[in-house]
């Protein structure tokens, strides 16, 4: 599960973020460009090619559009808040 205190620097305010590379618990992005490539409306990658959420879903079927990134991460490096 992504850890919310580990966020991408980069996250827009909202729900759905990733978190930083350099997660301890082996939980960071680690560049495998699943996200951005699947959902470019929502994540972009960083110089390092680390995702983060540059826009934040709206409505239903974005947030699912989100969702089955989140649900696709190698690493779970994609939270949602609650």
């Amino acid at each position: 599960m992504a850890n919310i205190k580990l966020k991408h620097p980069n996250n827009v305010p909202g729900t759905f973020f990733t978190t930083h590379p350099d997660d301890p618990n082996g939980e960071g992005c680690i560049a495998c460009n699943v996200c951005y490539s699947s959902a470019p409306d929502f994540f972009k990658e960083d110089e390092d090619g680390n995702g983060y959420i540059y826009r934040q879903p709206v409505t239903p079927q974005e947030i699912s559009d989100c969702v089955d990134q989140l649900d696709s991460c190698p690493v779970g490096a994609i939270g949602k808040a609650v």
